[in-house]
């Protein structure tokens, strides 16, 4: 089946692939990822630079030629050429077009890549696989381009002027393998003795030194003029901010002279107070001549918020120029100090401007030698964004004119080309926009072809051709006109939409429309204006604008269905007749409009059309049949009314007696004004009315009557012109009142009537007296109390005007807050006629304000209650005008206080949403108008108002923990400890797939963090219709949409999956943007891997026939774009109701295995049952399609199923079934041996397994306890002073007693100032420049090549200001070696004394370190070339017996102090303290340094103490604070408790101000004596010659005792109270009086107490001390975690490594490449002897050399097997380990492994990171200088290193004499000098 499956899947591809080849492809597709695009302007060829690879395509994108320029060996540190034995790092290395110009006088290509250093090679325009030139041996000379791909280079090929050399302009940023040229000018040919592509001159190029890596990014170079510019972005370092600068220079100027730059600022018009955009993004120049402009896109990204932004400015050139030269005119002729903050020298420094004449700028227009070069100006150009976009960024640009219309191109970061119109007056319009690849970044390089028709664009791997313009596509004028496109206009003569060019009279007026100016042809009036449908005429038509016709030219008319006939044009007036026959007038209307057309008589083009109205007066009439004479009149026709006839006529012009003209409708017979207006139901009425213009009208023959109630009455005349009639009762139940309209008849004809009344029902909605006393007096309404109802006043016999008192029914609500304030509606009858009527409310017997605007007549009255003290209840009671009314016994209202008590959930998004349910009592006090809730001031909105309150949470401005409150009314309600906390807002990492089909329902996988405080999440897509979108819908223009999808699972915190919700169908017509609503929170569906997006459904091909053969076991469906939002794993298919199991999914092939046996339909048919097949259904996520039918092979198979099963499964059975019982046999046999096995080792067991258990649990306890244990207030850091004390002095002989640690000169008072002096002298010599002239005379050595540093000089432009480019000499002292050489000479000259040599030079020199480093490094490259000599480089640095090593120690203990303080202090502070909690909460033999807990196995407390935790109560004497409890142990000794106390009490002070546990005692008072508590005294355990310590079980002290501390003086305490350290104690003890405190040493057990016991009893009490290792393992897995976090944090390459790491590491790097050494293993461990060994592992066994902390010998154990494993991890070597290994090696030997490989990566990241240069590095170590060295005391060390001098005076002395050099600067004599000086010697010299 798989041989028939790959079958099938190979056809499709191959029938793919031809219909494929067949289609011309708009688009050309690399392999690899395109960098630049280039259009010859001459042939229209397309040259494409990509990675690897180069194109040269024709114009319709058709491969024409290709040339590989890579992959080759290469390495970014390697000069080429290449080679592999001469570069090791080489591998092969993708090539990234970096530049590709056009050089078509010289008809070749230019192009450089990033491989080798960026070197450029020239082709052939006619074929790139001809290269012209390249030459890869040049060296750096010739590295053009940036070999860092990251960094942009840009350039231009021009010449230096009219008829000067063909050259290249060159702008780069500047990587970290890069030359550190910026700005250059390169020969593109050979020219005296130069190659192409080495500089023009030697000054012509611009480095920049001492700039950080990748500071500029270059986005353009252009020329105009004489001038070429460049645009690129810069990061400066202080003040930190990105620039975008605009640089010009002459093209001409060989030395740069003329380099002038300023900023360009593009301000964004929608936030003035927003700073300007940030990067430039992209720049284009067009525009002819003088007023060419530079067109640039800048971007500012989304960091804070609100997505990117982008924005288009122009800058015109010659306002460009202007501002250039009145910066070059500031500088050259301003003040110097008015200039300092606005001009700077590019890629240096400062400059100087001022002191030249006012004509400079213009007598030297490109600058001179002494004018101030080159020059940078902070006062630059500024403009505001003519257009903006938000939520992308527009990533190119270009510009070009049509017709004098500027037109501008813009490719943006979501794969879109937008169109933009550039009008005049500086405003813009966007008018189209083309999808290219969606989601796919639209590269830089956006270029129109040579004719100007088309626009390359590129994204990743695709080059695009796309027209500028579809004008064709736009079928109608005003479809051409709605395009806005500035291509496009109306070609009358042609009916058609075209560019003007394509337009053959566009030159002719109103021959061609433009699309953005004028309208198109129409008609703009007729006369006559309209036609009775029963004449004929012409019709004259006014049309504008009328295009100029010749005598050829002819119109034709094609009015309605009539055939077309000429038509007759005077000016701009075309005459057509009228047509032969019309449509019938549609019902309801009075008139037909007809379509009236004109069309061009050559090829009957069509120019416009109007719809004509043809009335029909006899229609009018229906249109009012109550008024016929008026409606006849009185329409916009000319119709008129015949009296006598009663019909409506066309207007003749001579009318006859009886007609009532058109428009005279006030002539016409009318009845009008009847009174009353107003009519009671069930009521005859007498109605007067008036008549007028009545003389055609018979007063006998008239009827009113009503077609709506079906009445009709006679009329009688009162007088002439006055008529009556009365009405019968009429009624009608629906409303209150009814408009009713009469007609009136004469003869059964309508006579006009304007009669109007109203007929109104007193009893409608007036259910009691009051609402029936209010009604409108008009209706005479009165209340009848014998019927109890309102009726009409004529219908009641016994109407009253007094009401019956007010009755209550209900109130709303019945609960009020204690703080009053909420308004009661009371509900009733009788509550009055008007609001004046209520002049009293009490509820619950309290007064309630009576709101008068919220009252309603007789039904309700609101009013708002007073506060109360207390809860209670009552009813309500109101005075209507002196009658009372009370509410009626359950009719009552309740004072209560709400209470709320809790609310869920605890914490949701800072932007709100969250639904809060709070709970409490009486919370559904009041309504749900009177409760507010709120949070911070910001409001909750209440949705649920009852026993619980639900509310929606508002966006908040804070973060934190906010009280919630709730008011009732006006008050609140008391909250206390009701809280809700707002958190900071989830964070959307990633999702995927990245796309959906517009039907949705597909998977998407949203990954971030903060989704569970979210309560409701959904998938919003907001669909926003293009403006471009021009087709033609039936279903009308295309309305923005929101869709929300709500369908999702959460998994967790960090994971939600949602399925995508449908969209509209055409996405492409769309800019839908997919978000992720999280309650209030709202977070766009973007990352940098792209927006989300919609694509249109899928196609699929029906089955044939509609019936699909089952064939092969596989099913085969076609269709399109399958797989374009879909995976093989999400999509589903189904053979009736069975699943079809996908087996291939490609763009056009679907292929799926279905079931076995044919499955039943899905819906099965009921009518055709023989052929009733399932069907075939795909299913993406929620669209189906089902494709037919499939028809299963019915063939029998050759064995049934139920033969089959049988014959297989019995053998197996019987198979199984004997394999059982022959291991039951056997498994029988061994039980028995495991038996009498078990039973022998039961006993060995025993022994064991108490000890072990024991020791699991305290494993466990620990393991959960310890994370929890260590809280540390603070990490007490020393300052800088004493800790280079502590690490250069402290392990001298002297200890913390050490001169340089006390700082004490011991020289008399009076000599003070002249030994000072001295010093002062000795310390210049040492730091003298003239001092360190070689006694050899070599030169000074520079240590990145080990050449002589006038070597490295670069060439020195010449004149006026320009800094010589080369990189920073390095000063060589080499007298001062020769100083310490002399010493070390000395053989008398110790190690110790070599160390603390060094020591005493680093504090000495410490105000220079730069210098000190200088002298550093000299003695260390003679050090390593000693050894290389000897061919023992891995010996080097291995101990500290030179100055040179300890100089290096220091060096990096002083460079490094900052980086402990603030990074690596922090995990090694937690571990120090971690171990020591760890060993403290055990037992520690005070005698033997023994614990319980320890690493460290010779340290490991051997026998099994008991023990138990004490918490004690310690009051400190004369301090007056509370009782501090403190943790001990039973078993500790009294100094062991003291130590406590004292770490415990004194936590919060610096170590070193603690009090010694010799100078406090400890007192007790168990009850009323008080007993001072010792190690030894009296009550002292004895046995023998031993005496045991006291320990607080020995004095019985219990659990949650009270003790007393207090201080005394030394000499105060008696003499058995002084208590020696337990060390000092053991050793002065006389051999009788041995101490031990819990273990007595094994050696020395007595030997009688041996004796007596058997040897069975010895071994029992004997313990197996290789059983208490587990402890081991227990401490070592509780601080695993403190172990690792400090090794990372050591060993974390990245921005944190300081600099002296990388700047040293780097050093040892270049010197092994000098000495050839090429073993690793070498290098590593040079590293690892310089960093790790020697400064690490000092710090990691000595905290307190940087913490203020005391060091227990304990502690200092476990710290050194820690040590031991940071070491052993930092070693290559491989360590074998056995069961004899020492168990420190054992306990960390899993871990080894990983931390040798941090420990490669670290060195390994460090030797990728940014190189620190020389000049980052003394500015480093200056600053080190300026903040430490006034602390040191350096006076003391400068004295202590002339002992040294004094001591091997005259070798010194000799050395210096006998030294030509020394000899010329007189370096002995000073020295004598000095001499004298200090000890007070009179010399002649």
């Amino acid at each position: 089946m798989a041989l028939q499956l790959w079958t099938l899947i190979l056809l499709g591809l191959v029938g793919t692939s031809s219909s494929l080849r067949s289609r011309k492809l708009d688009f050309f597709r690399s392999e690899t990822e395109l960098n630049h695009l280039v259009v010859d302007e001459a042939s229209g060829v397309v040259y494409v630079g990509a990675v690897n690879t180069l194109y040269q395509l024709s114009a319709d994108l058709q491969l024409e030629q290709q040339a590989a320029t890579g992959p080759a060996l290469d390495n970014k540190k390697c000069t080429p050429p290449i080679e592999a034995s001469q570069c090791h790092e080489a591998v092969l290395t993708d090539n990234v077009n970096q530049l590709l110009l056009l050089d078509p006088p010289g008809h070749r290509l230019v192009e450089c890549g990033s491989l080798f250093k960026g070197i450029c090679a020239l082709r052939a325009l006619s074929n790139i696989s001809t290269r012209l030139f390249y030459e890869d041996g040049s060296g750096e000379k010739s590295f053009v381009a940036s070999n860092d791909e990251s960094v942009a280079t840009v350039g231009l090929v021009s010449t230096t002027g009219p008829g000067g050399e063909r050259v290249l302009f060159v702008g780069k940023g500047n990587g970290p393998h890069d030359n550190g040229i910026i700005v250059s000018t390169r020969l593109l040919d050979r020219a005296e003795g130069r190659e192409a592509f080495e500089a023009y001159t030697d000054h012509a190029a611009y480095k920049a030194g001492y700039l950080s890596t990748n500071t500029q990014q270059f986005v353009a170079a252009f020329e105009d003029g004489a001038y070429v510019f460049f645009v690129f972005n810069q990061q400066d370092k202080h003040p930190a901010q990105n620039r975008t600068l605009l640089a010009r220079m002459c093209k001409h100027d060989p030395f740069y002279y003329s380099y002038l730059e300023v900023d360009l600022r593009c301000h964004d018009p929608s936030d003035t107070q927003a700073p300007p955009f940030g990067t430039c993004l992209a720049a284009s120049v067009a525009g002819p001549g003088d007023h060419r402009v530079l067109y640039a896109v800048f971007g500012r990204d989304g960091r804070g918020g609100g997505g990117p932004h982008a924005g288009l400015c122009l800058f015109p050139l010659a306002e460009v120029h202007a501002k250039m030269k009145a910066n070059r005119n500031a500088c050259y002729t301003g003040a110097r100090e008015a200039g300092r903050d606005t001009f700077y020298k590019p890629f240096h420094g400062d400059i100087q401007c001022g002191g030249h004449g006012p004509g400079a700028s213009e007598s030297f227009p490109c600058g001179s030698e002494h004018l101030p070069y080159p020059l940078g100006s902070r006062d630059g150009l500024s403009a505001t964004a003519v257009l903006q976009r938000g939520g992308l960024n527009l990533t190119a640009v270009t510009v070009t004119a049509e017709n004098g219309h500027t037109i501008a191109f813009l490719g943006t970061s979501d794969g879109r080309i937008l169109k933009v119109y550039l009008a005049p007056d500086g405003s813009s319009a966007e008018y189209g926009s083309v999808l290219v690849e969606i989601n796919k970044r639209i590269k830089r390089d956006l270029v129109l072809a040579a004719d100007k028709t088309s626009l390359y664009a590129m994204t990743q791997d695709k080059v695009f051709r796309l027209p500028v313009q579809e004008c064709v596509s736009f079928l109608t004028c005003e479809q051409c006109r709605s395009s806005q496109d500035p291509y496009c206009g109306w070609c009358v003569v042609e009916g058609r939409c075209t560019r003007r060019a394509e337009c053959p009279r566009a030159e002719e007026s109103g021959h061609w429309l433009w699309s953005r100016d004028k309208s198109c042809v129409a008609v703009t009036g007729a006369q006559p204006q309209n036609m009775s449908r029963r004449a004929q005429g012409e019709v004259q038509l006014t049309v504008s604008p009328l295009p100029a016709l010749s005598e050829e030219d002819e119109l034709l008319c094609l009015f309605g269905e009539s055939p077309p006939h000429p038509a007759r044009v005077e000016g701009d007036a075309v005459t057509c007749n009228s047509p032969s026959s019309i449509p019938s007038t549609p019902p309801g209307q009075d008139h037909v409009a007809v379509n009236v057309q004109l069309l061009f008589g050559r090829g009957n083009v069509f120019l416009t059309s109007h719809l004509y109205p043809f009335y029909d007066c006899r229609e009018a009439v229906n249109l009012a049949e109550s008024l016929p004479c008026i409606s006849c009149a009185s329409n916009r026709w000319t119709c008129q009314w015949d009296l006598r006839y009663h019909e409506c006529r066309e207007a003749s012009p001579n009318p006859e007696d009886g007609i009532i003209r058109a428009h005279m409708e006030d002539s016409c017979p009318q009845f009008l004004n009847p009174s009353p207006l107003v009519i009671p139901m069930n009521h005859e009425t007498a109605v007067a009315f008036q008549g007028k213009n009545l003389d055609t009208v018979k007063g006998s023959s008239l009827h009113v009557g009503s077609d709506l109630l079906k009445f009709e009455e006679p009329v009688s005349t009162q007088e002439p012109g006055s008529f009556l009639f009365r009405t019968p009762k009429l009624s009608h139940d629906g409303n209150e009142t009814l408009p009713l309209h009469l007609y009136v008849k004469s003869y059964g004809k309508n006579i006009d009537s304007r009669l109007q009344v109203t007929l109104y029902n007193c009893s409608f909605g007036r259910s009691d007296c009051s609402l029936c006393l209010a009604a409108d007096p008009a209706y005479k309404c009165v209340w009848c109390s014998g019927q109890s109802r309102c009726v009409y006043e004529a219908l009641c016999s016994n109407a009253t005007s007094e009401c019956p008192p007010p009755v209550i029914t209900r109130i709303h609500p019945e609960t009020g807050p204690l703080g009053g304030g909420i308004h009661v509606t009371i509900l009733g009858s009788n509550l009055g006629v008007k609001a004046d009527d209520v002049t009293r409310v009490t509820v619950a017997g309290r007064n309630c304000t009576f709101e008068p605007k919220r009252y309603s007549v007789s039904t309700r009255i609101v009013c708002a209650i007073e506060a109360a003290e207390a809860p209670f209840s009552g009813g309500v009671e109101v005075d209507v005008n002196g009658k009372l009314g009370h509410s009626p016994p359950h009719v009552q209202f309740t004072y209560q206080q709400p209470q709320p008590l809790s609310v869920a959930p605890k914490q949701g998004p800072q932007a709100g949403g969250t639904l809060l349910t709070i709970s409490g009592t009486h919370l559904d006090t009041g309504s749900e108008e009177d409760v507010r809730v709120t949070l911070n001031d910001v409001p909750c909105k209440v949705v649920q108002f009852g026993a619980q309150l639900q509310c929606v949470t508002g966006p908040q401005s804070v973060l934190g923990e906010l009280p919630l409150k709730i008011y009732y009314g006006g008050s609140q309600a008391p909250s206390p400890g009701v809280t809700f906390t707002y958190r900071e807002n989830p964070v959307l990492r990633a999702f995927e797939p990245l796309r959906s089909f517009v039907s949705g329902g597909r998977s998407i996988n949203v990954t971030g963090q903060g989704f569970s405080l979210i309560q409701r999440f959904a998938m919003v897509v907001i669909a926003e219709p293009l403006q471009s979108w021009r087709r033609r819908r039936e279903a009308g223009p295309l309305q923005p949409m929101t869709v929300e999808g709500t369908e999702y699972v959460f998994y967790n915190d960090s994971k939600v999956v949602f399925l995508s919700p449908a969209v509209p169908e055409e996405p492409e017509a769309y800019n839908l943007t997919a978000l992720i609503q999280m309650d209030g929170h709202r977070a766009l569906l973007r990352t940098e891997a792209g927006a989300f997006e919609y694509v249109a459904d899928p196609t699929f091909e029906n089955f044939t026939g509609g019936v699909k053969k089952q064939v092969n076991k596989l099913i085969h469906a076609r269709g399109t774009n399958l797989n374009k939002a879909m995976t093989l794993q999400e999509a589903e298919a189904f053979v009736g109701a069975e699943r079809c199991i996908m087996k291939t999914l490609t763009e056009t092939d679907l292929y799926c295995e279905p079931p076995e046996v044919q499955p039943p339909p899905k819906r099965r048919q009921k009518r055709d049952t023989t052929h009733n097949l399932p069907e075939f259904i795909v299913k993406f996520g929620s669209r189906e399609w089902v494709l037919g039918r499939v028809e299963y092979d019915t063939r029998a198979s050759d064995l049934p199923l139920s033969l089959i099963l049988p014959l297989v499964i019995v053998p197996m059975v019987a198979v199984i079934a004997v394999s059982v019982y022959c291991y039951w046999r056997k498994s029988q046999q061994a039980e028995r041996e495991y038996e009498k096995i078990k039973s022998q080792l039961e006993g060995l067991e025993e022994s064991v397994r108490d000890r072990c258990k024991k020791e699991f649990t305290d494993l466990m306890i620990e393991m959960e306890d310890q994370t929890n244990d260590v809280h540390e207030a603070g990490i007490p850091v020393l300052d800088y002073k004493t800790y280079t004390d502590r690490v250069f002095f402290l392990p001298s002989k002297d200890g913390d007693k050490d001169v340089m640690i006390t700082g004490k000169l011991d020289i008399p008072e009076s000599r003070r100032p002249v030994v000072e002096q001295a010093l002062y002298q000795f310390s210049n010599l040492l730091n003298s420049k003239c001092f360190l002239i070689n006694v050899s005379g070599a030169g000074p050595l520079d240590h990145r090549a080990g050449l002589p540093a006038a070597g490295r000089l670069g060439r020195r432009g010449g004149g006026g200001g320009a800094e010589p480019t080369f990189l920073p000499s390095r000063r060589q002292p080499p007298a001062l070696p020769q100083f310490i050489h002399t010493l070390e000479n000395q053989r008398e000259f110790s190690a110790r004394a070599k160390v603390y040599f060094a020591s005493l030079l680093t504090v000495a020199l410490h105000g220079k370190l730069e210098y000190y480093t200088d002298i550093m490094r000299t003695l260390f490259l003679e050090l390593m070339e000693q050894y290389v000599v000897a061919k023992n480089p891995k010996l080097m640095l291995r101990r500290s017996e030179t100055v040179v090593e300890r100089m290096l120690s220091n060096w990096m203990s002083i460079c490094l102090y900052q980086y402990l303080k603030d990074s690596a202090g922090e995990p090694l502070y937690k571990l120090f303290k971690a171990i020591k909690h760890q060993v403290e909460k055990g037992p520690v033999d005070a005698v033997q340094k023994k614990a319980k807990y320890t690493l460290n196995d010779t340290g490991l407390l051997g026998d099994d103490v008991e023990y138990a935790p004490l918490t004690v109560s310690v009051i400190v004497q004369d301090e007056g604070v509370d009782a501090i409890p403190v943790k001990v142990l039973n078993c500790d000794t009294i100094s062991q408790v003291k130590e406590k106390i004292i770490d415990q009490v004194y936590r919060t002070q610096p170590c070193s101000r603690w009090p010694k546990a010799d100078s406090v005692v400890l007192e007790w008072r168990p009850g009323s004596t008080a007993q001072i508590l010792s190690d030894l005294d009296l009550t002292s355990q004895r046995e023998g010659r031993w005496k045991r310590f006291n320990t607080l079980m020995h004095y019985n002290v219990r659990d949650g005792a009270t003790l007393i501390l207090s201080k005394v003086w030394v000499s105060q305490q008696p003499e058995d109270s002084q208590q020696d350290l337990p060390g000092e104690r053991h050793a002065l003890l006389e051999e009788e009086n041995r101490v031990w405190h819990l273990v007595r040493p094994a050696d020395e057990v007595d030997e009688g107490k041996s004796k007596r016991g058997s040897v069975k009893e010895k071994e029992r009490t004997k313990a197996i001390t290789e059983i208490y290792l587990t402890r081991l393992l227990s401490v070592k897995g509780t601080l695993q975690q403190f172990v690792d976090n400090f090794f990372q944090s050591v060993l974390a390459p990245g921005l944190a490594v300081p600099p002296a790491v990388k700047y040293f590491f780097d050093f040892l790097d270049e010197q092994a490449e000098k000495h050839d050494i090429k073993d690793e293993d070498t290098i590593h461990i040079w590293k690892t002897n310089s960093l790790p060994l020697r400064f690490w592992v000092n710090i990691l066994k000595n905290p307190h050399f940087i913490f203020d902390v005391h060091v227990h010998e304990v502690v200092d154990a476990s710290l050194s097997v820690i040590a031991q494993t940071f070491m052993d991890a930092c070693t290559r070597t491989e360590h074998k380990l056995s069961r004899d290994s020492p168990s420190n090696k054992l306990l960390y030997a899993k871990e080894i492994s990983t931390y040798k490989k941090m420990v490669e990566d670290y060195y390994k990241g460090i030797r990728q990171m940014v190189q620190v240069s020389d000049q980052d590095m003394n500015t480093h170590l200056a600053e080190i200088s300026r903040a430490h060295t006034d602390s040191l005391n350096t006076l003391v060390a400068l004295h202590q290193l002339y002992q040294y001098t004094q001591k091997y005076y005259d070798e010194i002395i000799n050395a210096l004499e006998e030294d030509p050099a020394a000899q010329k600067m007189q370096l002995a004599f000073r020295l004598q000098q000095i001499a004298a000086a200090l000890e007070n010697k009179v010399t002649d010299l």
